[in-house]
């Protein structure tokens, strides 16, 4: 293994990195603005690059400093919550890192009954499109979203799901949706990254192209599908996902399921050292429980 800076130089680049300044940043950590750009230097000495550019406004990342702030916050923020999970006495910890729609969407409502079943078990989530480093010991199980092409990993598909064009009620009744070809004259809601698109859905069920343009596009399902509760325009989204607005009557598939493309696009992600932890044994035993359900 490379030799390690020392942690005091990573805090301090990781704090000027946050903060934007020497002086913030020494204020934070109870130092002199002379002791944190003495840590920053070594810090670069030892890399062997620079990580900051400075100037008479204050400091800005380098392009190597923004690429090496990512994964050192990321490691500091995981040997802290190890740090305070000891000092707490909580020894059966277990980290998850998931997709942002799906956590917010569908996980977070269904995780009071993971609490119920597994007491013992603290739980740590995290959301993110960026994928989990396992490498550096960010999470013991990512719930990923996408085509699986994660190499050496454990890959466990959860579910299929459903994509339909969905839209809220009285935009269905004013816009008077009934073939599908009406979609090519009102508003569609573009959600930038899902894995089937509206020209995938337009070559599957009709003879016309997908517009080149849309009224809205979002890079979240859950912004794509309050835009179509509020009657923004029609979304293209998982079933699954729009499941809670479905069932409130905030959204209804127009021309039905029949409509729908299907896909495995969500999976739980982990290395298979970690596969025989109890707690990472009991979440996925969990988490498939749920996904059946579903």
């Amino acid at each position: 293994m490379a030799a390690l800076p020392p942690i005091a130089n990573l805090q301090a680049f990781e704090v000027v990195a946050r903060r934007r300044s020497f002086a913030l940043a020494a204020a934070e950590l109870h130092l002199t603005a002379s002791a944190i750009s003495h840590q920053i230097s070594r810090l670069e000495s030892h890399l062997g690059v620079r990580l900051f550019e400075r100037s008479a406004h204050g400091v800005r990342l380098s392009p190597a400093g923004e690429h090496y702030r990512l994964h050192v916050g990321a490691a500091l923020n995981a040997i802290a919550a190890a740090t305070d999970d000891l000092k707490q006495g909580i020894r059966n910890s277990l980290y998850v890192h998931s997709a942002p729609s799906i956590a917010s969407l569908w996980l977070m409502p269904r995780l009071h009954r993971f609490a119920q079943a597994y007491p013992d078990i603290s739980l740590n989530l995290s959301a993110a499109h960026t994928p989990s480093d396992f490498a550096l010991g960010q999470s013991d199980i990512d719930i990923r979203y996408g085509i699986p092409q994660w190499g050496d990993l454990v890959v466990e598909p959860l579910f299929v799901e459903s994509l339909v064009p969905l839209a809220s009620p009285a935009f269905i009744k004013t816009h008077k949706l009934k073939r599908v070809e009406q979609l090519l004259e009102v508003p569609l809601i573009q959600s930038n990254v899902s894995i089937v698109q509206w020209s995938d859905w337009f070559g599957r069920f009709t003879m016309q192209r997908a517009p080149d343009r849309f009224a809205l596009r979002f890079d979240r399902a859950q912004m794509s599908l309050d835009a179509a509760t509020q009657g923004l325009g029609v979304a293209l989204e998982s079933t699954m996902n729009a499941g809670g607005h479905l069932e409130e009557g905030k959204l209804e598939a127009p021309f039905g399921m029949e409509k729908a493309i299907r896909v495995k696009a969500h999976f739980a992600v982990y290395p298979e050292r970690h596969a025989k932890r109890p707690a990472v044994e009991a979440f996925l035993s969990w988490l498939h429980g749920e996904a059946a359900k579903t």
